[in-house]
Parts: C-alpha cells; sequence; structure tokens
C-alpha cells in the first residue's frame, strides 16, 4: 500500500511489520508529514521492494514473526549499493538486540510505546543525514579523484600528492597543507575529509584572516549569552558544531598570536571553552590547517607560535605552484574547458593549439585559480567554438596591458583581511620569478628586467627565500 504527499513526497519510507493495525498507524503518521509510504509484513516482501524501489528510510519492527525479524530487514537494506538508513521499533525495556543492530549500521533504534513527536525527529534526523550523505557522493564523484580539476594531469608532483591524500585521509591526525595562493589547498582538505571516515559529516572552512580577534575566537569555540555585547544566545563554535566532520582552519599564519595559544591548548585537550564560559566542551572534530605563508620565517619572525607551528605540522602537504608543473597546464585548461562547454551548451569548445602553446608558457602566478578563470573568460567571451591566442589576456600573449589615461585607473580591491605588506610580498616575488623565467636563469639580466641593481636583486632574492632557485651567475663589471 503506497500514497504520496499532494506537494510531492519529502522521502521514500518503507515500513515492516507483522501488524496490520501498526503498519496502517505508521502510514498515516508519514503521509500525514509528506513522505511516501510503502508498507509491508514480512522480510521477504521488505526485500523484493528494497530491490524493486528506490527507498530513503526504513522503519522495521524487531519482531517479525517466524519469517525473520528487523535484523534481516536490516542485512537486506545494507546491501543496496545505496543503502536506506534503518530505524527499528522495538517492544523490550532493554532493547539490547537493536543496540546490536546499530552496531551494524542502522540509524537509531525507537522503543515501544513510542511518542509520535520523537518518531517525527527520529524520521527527519534519519533522512537528513541520508540527504547528506547523498551530497557527498555527489561531491566525490566531481571532485575525485580530479579534485575539482586540480588532480587533472600527470605530473611527478601531483601523484604524489594525491598518494599521500589517500593514505593521511582514514585517520584522524592534524594536517597542515600549504601552497600559494590559488593552488587549491581547501580543495585538496575537502578530498581528505572525503576519502575517510568522516565524508557523511560535516566539511567547515573558515577563514582565519577575516575576522579581528574577538569575533574569530567566538566562532571557533562558541560563546554563552551575554558574554559580550550582541551576544543575544548561546551559539557554539565551529569546532563543536562540525561533530565528527571536519574543521578546515584556512590562513590559519594570519591568526593573532593570542588567538594562537587559545587555539594550541584546544588542540592539546581537544575541548573548547566558550567565550564567557567556564566550562570546557568536547569537540570530536578533524583540524586541517592551511597557509600560503611559510610558517617557518613565521616563527623566527615571531609571528607564529613555535609550539601552535609543531602541534600543527603533523603531516604535511605541499602543493606546488601550477609553473612548476608546467606538463599539467594544457590537462587543466582542457578539463575545465570541457566542463564549461557542458555548462554553457556549446559542445565544440576547442583550443587552438598555438592558444594551449602560449598558455603553457605563462607563469600563473595567481595558479590554478587564475587559469580556470582564464579559460571561463575565453569561453564567455569568444564568439566562435575555436578560442585562438586573442581569447587571451594580453600579458600571457606577451603583451603589455593598455595603459589607462589619467583619472580612469580603477581602485584596487580590498576586501576582508586584505593585508598590505603580504600583498606587497607576493606581488614582489612573484614578478622576480617571473624576471628570472624570462631571463632563462640569468640574473644579471633579471635584475636588468627589473630596473634593479644586481646588489637589490640579489637582496630581494634573500629576502624571499630565493637564492637557491638558480645557480648564481657572475655580474658583469
Amino acid at each position: 500500500m503506497s500514497a504520496l504527499h499532494e506537494g510531492g513526497p519529502r522521502g521514500q519510507v518503507l515500513v515492516v511489520d507483522d501488524e496490520l493495525s501498526m503498519r496502517e498507524y505508521l502510514e498515516i503518521l508519514l503521509v500525514r508529514d509528506g513522505y511516501a509510504v510503502t508498507s509491508v509484513p514480512t522480510v521477504a516482501a521488505a526485500c523484493e521492494v528494497l530491490a524493486r524501489d528506490s527507498v530513503d528510510l526504513v522503519i522495521s519492527d524487531m519482531k517479525l514473526g517466524p519469517g525473520g525479524s528487523g535484523l534481516d530487514v536490516l542485512r537486506a537494506a545494507r546491501a543496496r549499493k545505496e543503502p536506506p538508513e534503518v530505524v527499528l521499533i522495538t517492544a523490550f525495556g532493554t532493547p539490547s538486540s537493536a543496540v546490536e543492530a546499530m552496531r551494524e549500521g542502522a540509524y537509531d533504534y525507537i522503543c515501544k510505546p513510542f511518542d509520535n513527536e520523537e518518531l517525527r525527529q527520529l524520521v527527519h534526523k534519519a533522512l537528513e543525514k541520508r540527504a547528506l550523505r547523498q551530497e557527498n557522493s555527489t561531491l566525490k564523484e566531481r571532485l575525485l579523484p580530479g579534485l575539482g580539476g586540480l588532480m587533472v594531469g600527470s605530473s611527478p608532483r601531483m601523484r604524489a600528492l594525491w598518494h599521500l591524500v589517500e593514505k593521511v585521509a582514514p585517520g584522524r591526525s592534524t594536517v597542515l597543507v600549504t601552497g600559494e595562493s590559488g593552488t587549491g589547498k581547501e580543495l585538496v582538505a575537502r578530498a581528505i575529509h572525503l576519502r575517510g571516515q568522516r565524508a557523511a559529516q560535516p566539511f567547515l572552512p573558515f577563514n582565519c584572516g577575516a575576522l579581528n580577534e574577538g569575533v574569530l575566537e567566538s566562532e571557533l569555540f562558541g560563546h554563552m549569552k551575554g558574554s559580550f555585547t550582541g551576544a543575544t544566545h548561546e551559539r557554539p563554535g565551529l569546532l563543536v558544531s562540525a561533530g565528527e566532520g571536519t574543521v578546515m582552519l584556512d590562513e590559519v599564519g594570519e591568526m593573532p598570536l593570542s588567538t594562537q595559544v587559545k587555539l594550541l591548548r584546544v588542540l592539546q585537550e581537544r575541548k573548547v571553552k566558550p567565550v564567557g564560559s567556564a566550562a570546557e566542551i568536547p569537540f570530536h572534530a578533524r583540524v586541517i590547517a592551511a597557509t600560503n605563508r611559510r610558517l617557518e620565517a613565521e616563527v623566527k619572525a615571531g609571528r607564529f607560535r613555535e609550539d601552535l607551528f609543531y602541534r600543527l605540522n603533523v603531516i604535511t602537504l605541499e602543493l606546488p605552484a601550477l609553473r612548476e608543473r608546467p606538463d599539467d597546464i594544457a590537462p587543466l585548461a582542457t578539463h575545465f574547458l570541457a566542463r564549461l562547454a557542458e555548462e554553457l551548451g556549446r559542445p565544440g569548445l576547442r583550443f587552438a593549439p598555438e592558444t594551449l602553446a602560449l598558455m603553457e608558457r605563462y607563469a600563473f602566478p595567481g595558479n590554478v585559480r587564475q587559469l580556470q578563470n582564464m579559460v571561463e573568460r575565453a569561453a564567455t567571451l569568444s564568439d566562435s567554438d575555436l578560442l585562438g591566442p586573442t581569447t587571451l589576456p594580453p600579458t600571457v600573449r606577451g603583451e603589455a596591458e593598455p595603459q589607462a589615461r589619467s583619472g580612469e585607473a580603477g581602485e584596487p580591491a580590498m576586501g576582508a583581511g586584505f593585508n598590505l605588506e603580504r600583498h606587497l610580498d607576493d606581488s614582489e616575488r612573484r614578478h622576480l620569478l617571473a624576471a628570472l623565467k624570462q631571463a632563462q636563469g640569468v640574473k644579471t639580466r633579471a635584475a636588468e628586467l627589473l630596473g634593479l641593481s644586481f646588489r637589490s636583486f640579489r637582496y630581494r632574492l634573500a629576502k624571499h627565500g630565493l637564492t637557491e632557485e638558480l645557480d648564481e651567475p657572475t655580474p658583469r663589471a
């Protein structure tokens, strides 16, 4: 017997009970809440439905007469390629068999006689978990093994990185992901989450450089009602809210020293103390930290705590810059274009060979993110399906950007978390590397390209840790 909610079913529920009155009662209750319900009296009938229909949730009595039990229904459900959640109903005061079933994969159990609202909440949470599991499965298909394009290509550095992701994903150790901006640190963190045991739990990325100290601690650790102006209610922090999922602390190098002290203790004790509270709350989330800074240098400069660095640096995954794996540029660009072609409904989109050749020679200071944006720009603005060199920005074609006339220059973008010194340092480092590449490693020539004296050029290389980048030539007299 089946029934559908007028606005469309909220989920497909299979009820298994050998008592007709209980089947009818549960069906009426669930249909009223908008679920599509199929009810059957035996294990054999339940197996037929599971084999034939798409089922999101099974609610089964533990005792089903001589034809089997709720455990048999559970095992049949768990054997499906996309298993539904299973809730068991028991009439026993000490539901030891139901607890055993939970160990075998049941979502939960409920004792007779049960409260209607209690059952409703249990059904809602079980279906919510299944929806989250399906969403993560979709993300896996989209992100893995390609990590949204990051792992496209076959360079040795990326194959080694993927091997490390597979090794660290099942564990609970803290992971530190390093790499320049745009290399895909969040994608790697998400891949670690999705490949491990926590895939069905939340993945919560958090930018440590986007908020001031007080707000940062409130977001991470939570706060109590009235603990500061505007704290109108109690709020759990991200570390607790993530449950047994993963919290990614992005740009952890931007965290204030005072918060670093508290984070170190939190990671050591696995407990948080919400702002305004005297009590500590345990948390179970895995922590993945990420930074585009060299934390060893930050430690030496006194901007990052050494003890926190070693606490975060249990396992380090270093993402190479795109310029360090030029053989992957063409496969990445082609991958991004194929996705865009599908989204835009233009299956004929393709790169001209000379366009790919220009991209392969470009240094990509913005890394994979810049490449993806460049491909999107080319595909969106081109009237032809064949993307020639003119679809690329002038800098990629080796041309100078047109100079803005007086009064036309736009103001620089300075969003949340902008840091002028870091921006200037990043820009200087990119120009040094680009000049070295254009000068084919001849540092005296690179200095000339930048309008610097050789002494000043050497100083700037040392400042950015690039002195070992290439053998230093003898400067001309």
